[in-house]
């Protein structure tokens, strides 16, 4: 009989893992949560479907059938529990019958078929899982089961996929880096070590493609991801399991040290970006409802403890997750959450503000993380992109926003226009109308100019530019900001974006403050777009409902958008609107002399209803060289069931640009008890630089790139 072991496991750690069972620990109650799940599935028919829809039955079942044969055999391993192991061989059988029968998938996708799945991804996927289930229960297998099972599913899935598919192999994308761990692995499992060395230095073992690239031109000095959080949190799995197997089978890459540490990093890199609640910002195509609980982020969560070292945000992490990574490396974190609560209670994960750096070598841009917490504990994150565009996935937003507090998103990423997995709807698929508005300029919290979108979207054009970080500040209590430019992404034209969260005594939480430069030649027209969920409450200007609704535009996005309401405004306009139970109030203003604001709903041209019907409002300016200044703020409570309202107006009264050109920008805001003055200058600078500009006879002088002066008003007795 051949002598396979697990890939992953040593027995000493089997050993360890197998006095968790019972156990009240965090690995205890993983282990036993996965018993409890495969039980239930192996009580099941075995089935192993034909082809199907995307997000059918068929490829459903065969993800399933991955999964639970990947817990299986750990769980033998652990158990020594005899079915566990018939589950897996029960099942590898069944496939090496049917798998040669079935031809490539009949349903074309834009990327390769397989022979089980609509796309090869998931074929990379499954052969992962299946080769890490096959080494947990090989030694209990006859030498004819291997070898029928290395032929007639192994050997013709490693062809496919390195000569087949060959030109997809080596491809720098989260795609790539599941097939390179997909074969390593396999090959490790069927003893052909060659597969793995092509893993980890690509087909032609020049360092062109393989693991070792991938991780190099993906993941930034920073560690973070191009494509965004969501693609991140999915790509994250391979990479971390891939790089538990190069630690343990080529200890001369020293994996957790390559590149700086890019393996710790990039986890380190994907936690920071989540949102309070643990739920990932929608950047780029992304799901709404990501969060740190997925299972991928908690193989690198338990990566990263064991590896790099557990502090007390992972341990709040892990208490959030209430789960590890069955595995020596979950082992490490269970035992290090289980000796910090013998202590004292873990708290909340609290990630400080970052920037992140693009690009592989961290000069293609960033995005960047503002963080602030108001007097009762409450944190208030500001997002900005001003990285690369993000290859396929990308959004053309360069410099939008969005914005979280109170435990909810408050100005809103739309994410992906995709019913993942709901096969009715294009098979789960990314719909038509990711294109025709999700990705689109207008969908997202920025300045889409002249009713285009940025780069023409045109992808190969958004790749080639980035944008230009400005400065990024978060020591101080009081005020935190981020500045950059967009100076290619509409022809003629630059962008400045400069936004800004103060904490003022008056004000409940964190006011965020915001400044929007366009810069060029002749007249434009800005459309400055707010997504926001909830009821509008209250506005300072007239504006008219149109009983007979048409859309704001022809195309780029705007196609989509019914023109609910209009009106014009002067000064500063102001719309506040309710949502949950938090008011939120936000007063915008421009240097040119006339505005509209435009209240509109996702919905038109959209025939199949594939669009979530969704508000925004637009604040339309037309000019030349521009500033467009904004507030919003936080405030009051309430509360439907007890009928209570609090503070439903709110204390910033006004916002005004007293000057700008190509050295500053400054602007006054004015609230109940305080009058604000804030200064920002236009060029790149240093923190020691010192400015002087005069508008309306005043000068303004300031060190560094920005300043604010808070002058308190006095109160009439």
């Amino acid at each position: 009989m051949t002598k396979t072991s697990p890939i992953l496991l040593t027995q000493v750690e089997v050993s360890e893992l197998a006095k968790e069972l019972g156990q009240s620990s965090l690995m205890g109650k993983t282990i036993d949560a996965h018993i409890k799940d495969l039980e239930e599935f192996m009580a099941l028919p075995t089935d192993v479907p034909g082809h199907g829809e995307a997000g059918g039955y068929e490829h459903n079942r065969h993800k399933q059938n991955y999964t639970y044969m990947n817990l299986a055999g750990r769980l033998f391993q652990i158990t020594r529990q005899q079915h566990y192991a018939d589950f897996v061989i029960r099942l590898l059988e069944e496939y090496a019958d049917k798998y040669l029968t079935f031809d490539f998938h009949v349903q074309k996708n834009t990327n390769p078929t397989g022979r089980l799945f609509h796309q090869i991804l998931n074929e990379h996927c499954w052969l992962l899982y299946i080769s890490l289930a096959y080494s947990c229960v090989a030694e209990v297998m006859t030498d004819a089961q291997q070898e029928r099972i290395k032929n007639r599913i192994f050997e013709p899935m490693l062809d496919m996929f390195t000569v087949k598919y060959a030109h997809d192999f080596d491809r720098i994308h989260n795609h790539g880096i599941w097939a390179v761990a997909a074969v390593g692995i396999c090959g490790l499992a069927i003893g052909k070590r060659e597969y793995l060395d092509m893993a980890v230095y690509g087909i032609e073992r020049n360092d062109s493609g393989g693991f070792l690239a991938q991780i190099s031109q993906l993941f930034a000095p920073s560690g973070y991801y191009m494509e965004g959080p969501y693609y991140h949190r999915y790509a994250i799995r391979p990479t971390c399991l891939f790089a538990e197997v190069l630690h343990r089978h080529m200890p001369e890459v020293d994996i957790y040290n390559y590149k700086d540490k890019v393996i710790g990093n990039t986890v380190n890199a994907l936690l920071s970006t989540a949102y309070p609640n643990g739920e990932f910002p929608a950047l780029n195509d992304a799901s709404r409802t990501m969060s740190i609980t997925d299972m991928g982020v908690q193989v690198a969560v338990s990566v990263y403890s064991k590896h790099y070292g557990v502090d007390d945000n992972l341990l709040g992490m892990a208490k959030i997750q209430d789960r590890v990574w069955m595995h020596s490396c979950g082992l490490v974190l269970s035992r290090a959450l289980e000796q910090a609560e013998q202590k004292s209670s873990v708290g909340m994960p609290f990630w400080p503000s970052v920037e992140l750096n693009e690009g592989p070598d961290g000069t293609h841009g960033a995005q960047g993380f503002i963080r602030m917490q108001d007097k009762k504990g409450d944190v208030s994150q500001l997002v900005m992109n001003y990285g690369q565009h993000g290859m396929g996935h990308g959004n053309f937003d360069t410099l939008g926003i969005s914005f979280f507090n109170r435990g909810q998103e408050v100005l809103r990423e739309y994410g992906f226009a995709r019913w993942v997995n709901v096969e009715p709807k294009f098979g789960g698929r990314y719909l038509d109308e990711n294109k025709s508005y999700a990705r689109q300029t207008i969908a997202h919290n920025a300045v889409t100019v002249d009713e285009k979108c940025q780069n023409n979207f045109d992808v190969a054009r958004a790749d080639s530019v980035h944008g230009t970080p400005h400065f990024f500040s978060a020591d101080s209590d009081v005020i935190s900001g981020m500045s950059a430019f967009a100076n290619q992404h509409y022809d003629g034209l630059s962008m400045q974006r400069s936004v800004f969260m103060l904490a003022l005594d008056e004000l409940e939480s964190p006011l965020l403050i915001d400044l929007y430069r366009l810069a060029g030649e002749g007249e434009h027209q800005y459309d400055y777009s707010h997504q926001y969920e909830g009821q509008i409450i209250r506005t300072n200007f007239d504006y008219q409902s149109h009983q007979e609704v048409s859309t704001l535009g022809a195309d780029n996005g705007y196609q989509h958008l019914w023109n609910i309401a209009s009106g014009k405004t002067s000064d500063t306009a102001l719309v506040s609107w309710l949502q949950n139970n938090t008011y939120y109030t936000w007063l915008g203003t421009s240097s040119n002399d006339s505005s509209e604001v435009f209240f509109t709903r996702t919905g038109a041209n959209d025939p199949s209803f594939n669009l979530r019907s969704e508000p925004a409002f637009i604040y339309r300016t037309h000019g030349k060289t521009s500033l467009l200044a904004s507030v919003l703020e936080t405030h009051g409570y309430f509360n439907e069931e007890f009928e209570q309202s609090v503070n439903a107006r709110g204390k910033v009264s006004s916002i005004k640009v007293l000057g700008h050109n190509d050295v500053a920008s400054v602007v006054q805001i004015f609230t109940a008890n305080s009058l604000i003055i804030l200064m920002v200058c236009n060029q790149l600078t240093t923190a020691t630089s010192q400015h002087s500009v005069t508008f309306n006879q005043i000068n303004y002088q300031w060190t560094g790139p920005y300043a604010v002066d808070i002058t308190a008003i006095k109160q009439e007795k």
